[in-house]
């Protein structure tokens, strides 16, 4: 997984969802329990692998639902993944043993719309209660999901702990990776929606665009967008000024330095905003991925900003082309646990023999994109992921298997980096909270091929 969102609509949708009391008012309104069926659909999907939350969200029910309720539950799902860690936590005392698995999700959603949304606290009990009965195999435990979070909102409200947001696996590899005081910085940005981060198609519009789009022009040229919505109604979409990719996904296409008429390949491109990128400096640019599906993507992206690159659908280890380039970059396939703040579900999703797995996978990728870099040409890796067997180590391994590359250190500020994202060694791991407001963590290094 990458962290790209050049083709990818994170905003929330330009629908306010209600959160009526059940029952239908005047108007004809629906009582939301169908958007909560789907809300549960999601995050279950979310956490046993059915494919993720993305693909639930393409069949029914989510699918089926009309657009005012596909709102509201996406904000079901989305608030109680950011949340499902201090949920659960105070859930466990609670409970004398783990009830089925139905039963823990209608608990989980009932916690997590009369704590963290504006849902009225007898509504959110009624709701699942009203869900619970619904179904055979939960309605025996109508009276426990009543009284448990009776209880819970009868004490009234609880402080954030930061620590319990995050699976308690991936807290301890962080706090050993980067200490407590980072960990917690990190975990605590689990609870937070992020806003939507643009890159500009050129670079002496982003004043322009900034005012149109209610922005902040951020170090690198990125904007970070105030407004909420549906982004294909944002000023500039349609005429291709902009495309949607997080701030700190923007760096790495920016630390190959490449200029007119150089040539550069993007390998694993798809969907596609470090290819768009390289194309808008005026380099030719060739853009390889392995799904046909999420290039089309990047294609019809490519059509509406009006920039150009060379498409193929291939694997990176077996495309039969001999050309080298003069730059090339690989975002390789990760854990992509430095996505959390736009993908929570990437948390609990990833389990910890993932990442091995992925970082034998990097470790290839690496070596295929060495192979395609011309004599004193650039190479530059990267991940979205937190986890240093698949940056640091990475970039360990490679300098040992390929002598015939240096490591070009990144000046602290390069790209639009932070500077307390630059490593000793000149690389660049950023942090979520390197950034007020936030931003992906992620991890770049930059090599040189002799010539």
């Amino acid at each position: 997984m990458t962290s790209d969102d050049a083709t990818r609509d994170d905003a929330a949708p330009d629908t306010t969802p209600g959160d009526d009391a059940p029952g239908e008012d005047k108007a004809g309104r629906s009582d939301g329990l169908a958007s909560r069926r789907a809300a549960l659909d999601l995050v279950s999907a979310a956490l046993d692998h059915r494919g993720g939350l993305d693909e639930a969200m393409t069949r029914a029910p989510f699918a089926e639902l009309e657009l005012r309720d596909r709102a509201l539950a996406r904000m079901l799902a989305m608030t109680l993944l950011r949340r499902l860690g201090g949920v659960d936590k105070l859930l466990q005392p609670r409970l004398r043993t783990p009830p089925p698995a139905p039963v823990m999700m209608l608990l989980r959603l009932g916690m997590a719309q009369a704590l963290y949304m504006d849902t009225p606290a007898f509504a959110a009990v009624d709701t699942v209660v009203r869900l619970a009965q619904a179904e055979e195999a939960t309605r025996p435990f109508k009276g426990l999901i009543n009284a448990v979070l009776r209880g819970v909102l009868r004490d009234g409200p609880v402080a954030d702990d930061p620590e319990a947001l995050a699976p308690g696996w991936i807290f301890a590899r962080w706090r050993a990776a980067y200490g407590a005081e980072a960990a917690l910085a990190m975990a605590a940005a689990i609870a937070l929606e992020p806003a939507t981060d643009v890159t500009p198609r050129d670079p002496a519009d982003a004043q322009g665009l900034a005012a149109e789009l209610e922005a902040d022009v951020l170090p690198g040229g990125s904007l970070r967008v105030r407004r909420k919505g549906d982004v294909a109604e944002w000023p500039g979409f349609f005429e291709g000024r902009w495309w949607v990719q997080d701030a700190a996904a923007a760096i790495p296409a920016r630390l190959l330095n490449v200029g007119p008429g150089q040539t550069a390949l993007d390998l694993c491109a798809a969907p596609g905003g470090k290819a768009l990128q390289l194309a808008a400096t005026g380099a030719r640019v060739t853009a390889l991925d392995r799904s046909p599906a999420r290039l089309r993507l990047l294609s019809q992206t490519l059509e509406r900003t009006g920039l150009s690159a060379e498409v193929v659908a291939s694997q990176a280890e077996r495309w039969s082309d001999a050309r080298v380039f003069d730059a090339v970059l690989l975002d390789a396939p990760c854990s992509a646990t430095g996505t959390f703040r736009r993908h929570p579900d990437v948390l609990w999703g990833t389990k910890p023999g993932d990442i091995a797995k992925l970082a034998g996978v990097q470790a290839r990728l690496l070596d295929a994109a060495a192979a395609r870099v011309a004599p004193g040409g650039r190479l530059v890796y990267c991940v979205c992921s937190l986890e240093p067997e698949e940056g640091e180590g990475q970039a360990e391994g490679f300098g040992l298997r390929h002598p015939e590359f240096r490591l070009e250190p990144i000046a602290p500020g390069e790209g639009g980096a932070p500077a307390a994202s630059v490593d000793a060694n000149g690389r660049l791991r950023v942090l979520p909270h390197h950034l007020e407001g936030g931003l992906d963590g992620f991890f770049a290094a930059r090599w040189v091929r002799a010539g």
